[in-house]
Parts: C-alpha cells; structure tokens; sequence
C-alpha cells in the first residue's frame, strides 16, 4: 500500500512541477500545442471560429495589415515606407489593388501566387486554402530584400468598393478573409482620404468582422494636405463620428493626421502637425518587433478564453438533446433558446458577457451541425487550460519581459524610417528646447537684454539674485510648481540655489520653450550651457 501510495504522490508532483521553455515563441507553440489545441479540437473550434494554429504563426515576424476603400493610398503608403517599388504593385485612382499582397522578406525580387504560397510551411498561410480558389487567385507574395521588410511584413488588401461596384460578388467571403488576417497580424491600419469619408456597406461589415481586435486598429485620415485647416477640422469631426457608430465603443480608435507619399504638400499650412502625427505612426509600427511575443501571448489569451466558452456552449447543447427521437425538434427549440444557454453558462460559470462569440452568427453556425455528435463536457480538458492560464501564461509573461531587455533595439529600420531619426529634418529639430542647436552663438543671448531689465529690478546680490526673488517673478508664467521647478533645476547650472543674470535668462528662455507647447530636456543641452559655465556644469 505504501509503495502504491508514493507512486500516486510521484505522478502528482510531475503533473505540479512547471514546464521548461527556451524562448517565448517555444513555450507558447508547446502550450497551444499539449494544452488548448484539444479542448478547441474536442469542441468544433476550428469549424466555428478560427482554423487551428501552426508552427509558422508563432515564429512569424510582425505583420501590418492595411485596409481601406480603394484609392486611399494604402499600396502607396508601403511604397512610402519602404521607398521602394514592390513587385506586383500598381498604383491609381481606379480600384487596382485587387489581390491580396503579402509584401515580405527575400533575397530576391519575385512573387509567389497564392496556391503555391498556401502549402509552404515556412509561411503562417496554409489556413488560407480553407478559402477556395476564388480567394487564392487573387492572393500572392512579393519578396524583395527591403531593410524594413527585414523586421515586419506588410499585407496589402484589395480596395473595399462602394456603390455599384461593392454588389459585384468577389468569389470569396471578403469579410471573413480579413477577419482572418486580423486574428494573426500585430496592427491593423485602418485608411480614409481625406476627399472621401463616405463608409461603404463593404466597409462596414470590414470593421464590425475587425470588432474584436480594436486594440490592434489604427485609422489614418490620409491626403489631408489636400484641404485646407478648416476643411480638415470638418472632415475628422466627421470621421470620428462615423467610426463612433459603426465601431460602438466608448474608447476613441487613435487618428494619425497626414499624407503618407513622398511628394511636396500641396497645402503646406499644416506640415508641424503632419510631422507630429506621421512620427507617431512611425514610433508605432517601430515598436512591434519589440512587442510582436507579448501581442502573440495576449492572442492566445484570448484565443483560450473564447475556446473555454466554446466548450461550454458545446456540452451544453448535447446535454439537452434527447437520446432517441424528437432530436430535429429539440435542436431547433436550442438553437432558438441559445440566448438563454449563454446566460445560464455565464452565472454558473462567472464568464464575462464579452467571452461569448455573437449570438446571431452562432445560431447561423449552429443550423448546420449535428449536435448529436457534439462531446460533452471533459473537466480535464478544461482543467489543463485553466492551468495554462493561471500558471504557464504568467511565467511566459516573465520571459518577455527578460527577452525584451536581452534585445532593447528591436525596432523596424530603413525606408522611410531613416528619414526622421537624425540629423536636421529629424523630428523636432532646431524646435523648442532644440532651438540653436547647430548655431556658433548662445541661442539665449538673443532675448537677454529683455531678461537682464527684468533681473536687475530683483536687487541681485553680489550678481546674483535668491530662490524667492525668481520665484516670484516665474510664477508670472502660470506655469504649475511641478514645472518651474524642473525649470529652476534646469537653470541653476552651478547648484549654488542662486541665479546669476545668465541663469536667470536660461530660466525664462526654458518658460518661453514651455509655453510654446514643446517638452522640456531631461538634462540641460550643451547648447544651452550658459558661455561662462561651460566645462564647470555640475551634476546631480
């Protein structure tokens, strides 16, 4: 008995003691594989929401997936960023976009068509043959050797059509090949021309099928150069609110402002805020590859929470059918009463509202299954899940975190990434705290005159005038405490707590900076170094 009972508290322990990952992408490839891969295989998930996944969808680079109705410059928005002509490219006003285009790494220049591309393992594409011919004919791959292609690859998609064209059939469900792409991708970018705001139906049902991946979603107001500042005030007044009414969410979907193409801005009145926004936008897609392990563990987060569901909802409905007859009857009255299923499930099992896949869709799903051969509910399938959440997913989150740190450059480079990182058309240049930055004589020198008139009615002591003299004069900037004392710090280039007339024209030039709407320096530019102190600056 002794002997017996060992055995049994050895087995147990083996199941308690943690799996050992070499990196991220491993340890969630193994996760998948030993624990949510049969729960969704037990529970029809694969039938009902997403194909199983692969080997390639974990070790894939980031992807960007840009969509949006025809003529709004996504294709010329690639082009833009890598600064470079891809092969299968077309550019113009009418729809010319109408494939699919995987814009990817490779030694090389050439394009690989879409049946070919659907049954290379090396590719995170071979779901997409679920799709039919329809869809792989107008699918490919263009491989070039671009810098930028070597950190993220781009999905060009063809333009969504509106008016009569959007009622010509395309073949293949449009929708659920996007909401595909999107399951996978790591930013979802949404474009609009500035000229034309109108939503089609088309477009609609795009981004209700992207509705629940909103964290991934950008929108780009493109061709705003095109209009001038009070059109352009209009015009994304107007697509803020109708993204508000089809996108149905209190959280505002984050806007970049700008003309994304290589060529002089026909309207230049707004050029600072498109460098503002466009540098964002670039600072955005810069940071997936450092990202790209914490978006795929967030995705399977969610992927389990829906196969969790799913397995409830699955069991449920076999429960309830009968053994012998009436089972086409039982099966519509389910079907009907699915709303009532989801919430039973919900209170006995404290499920989040949100969890549940949309009620209509299911229904539709669920017309064409044989619940008789549906599983029932298997606790231990459930069980190795709940693990995978509560403990594997939680030290994976820790080796991010470690492969993060291990490899702090990871950000898209090249291209139109360049551009804007130094040198005097970097963002921000010769702006603000910047000002003077490459000029022989003090930038502040220019204004202290007016400073000095003001300095010398403090009654400066020996050169030099106390804490609560300035004070007294900053605080005319209305500026709040927090600031003028990162100012005062900034200022007082000795550390002595006193300002000499130098420092005192530092103090207001720094005000001036701030009040302007530009960030102050952590540390004191060189530049700004007052002439007498430089080489004597002490530090914190």
């Amino acid at each position: 008995r002794s002997v017996w009972l060992a055995t049994i508290m050895f087995r147990k322990n083996l199941k308690k003691d943690p799996e050992l990952f070499q990196n991220v992408s491993e340890g969630l490839r193994r996760l998948y594989r030993t624990k949510l891969f049969p729960l969704e295989d037990t529970y029809r998930f694969h039938d009902f929401h997403s194909p199983a996944l692969e080997d390639a969808d974990f070790d894939n680079k980031p992807m960007v997936l840009l969509v949006g109705q025809y003529s709004t410059g996504k294709t010329t928005f690639i082009r833009h960023l890598m600064e470079q002509d891809f092969p299968g490219m077309r550019i113009g006003p009418e729809p010319t976009t109408d494939s699919f285009i995987a814009v990817m790494y490779g030694e090389q220049d050439g394009v690989i068509p879409g049946n070919a591309l659907v049954v290379d393992p090396k590719k995170p594409f071979r779901k997409l043959n679920a799709f039919g011919n329809a869809f792989l004919n107008r699918f490919m791959c263009a491989q070039m050797p671009n810098p930028v292609l070597e950190s993220i690859s781009i999905i060009d998609t063809p333009g969504i059509l509106s008016g009569e064209k959007q009622r010509i059939s395309r073949g293949y469900d449009f929708a659920a090949v996007l909401e595909w792409f999107a399951e996978r991708v790591d930013r979802i970018i949404l474009l609009f021309d500035a000229h034309k705001l109108d939503i089609s139906d088309e477009f609609s049902e795009v981004i209700r099928a992207l509705k629940n991946h909103e964290d991934k979603m950008r929108v780009v107001l493109n061709k705003a150069d095109q209009i001038s500042t009070q059109q352009l005030m209009r015009v994304y007044g107007a697509l803020m609110w109708s993204l508000g009414k089809i996108i149905n969410t209190p959280e505002v979907v984050r806007v970049y402002i700008g003309s994304f193409w290589a060529q002089p801005l026909l309207v230049p009145d707004n050029r600072k805020l498109f460098e503002a926004e466009e540098q964002d936008l670039f600072l955005d897609i810069q940071s997936l590859p450092r990202n790209a392990a914490l978006r795929k563990l967030n995705d399977l987060i969610k992927r389990a929470r829906l196969a969790k569901v799913q397995a409830y909802i699955i069991s449920s409905l076999k429960k309830e059918m009968p053994s012998m007859f009436g089972k086409d009857t039982k099966k519509k009255e389910l079907i009907a009463n699915l709303g009532e299923i989801y919430h039973k499930i919900e209170k006995e099992h404290q499920i989040s509202p949100g969890d549940f896949p949309n009620l209509a869709k299911m229904q539709e799903q669920l017309n064409g299954q044989d619940f008789s051969k549906f599983a029932v509910l298997k606790p231990k399938l459930l069980e190795a899940v709940e693990d995978m959440l509560a403990n594997d997913i939680a030290r994976l989150m820790a080796m991010v975190r470690q492969e993060e740190a291990a490899m702090p450059s990871q950000s898209v480079k090249g291209g139109a990434f360049e551009g804007t990182m130094t040198g005097p058309f970097g963002h921000g240049y010769g702006e603000g705290a910047s000002e003077g930055i490459d000029e022989l004589e003090w930038v502040v020198g220019r204004d202290k005159p007016t400073y000095d008139e003001i300095f010398y009615t403090l009654s400066p002591i020996n050169g030099k005038v106390s804490g609560g003299a300035a004070k007294k004069e900053m605080l005319k900037s209305k500026l709040p405490n927090t600031v003028l004392g990162k100012i005062w710090k900034l200022a007082d280039v000795d550390k002595d707590g006193l300002l000499d007339d130098e420092e005192f024209a530092l103090a207001n030039h720094l005000i001036k900076v701030k009040l302007e709407g530009h960030e102050l320096p952590p540390t004191l530019p060189e530049h700004l170094v007052p002439p007498s102190k430089r080489g004597t600056v002490v530090q914190d």
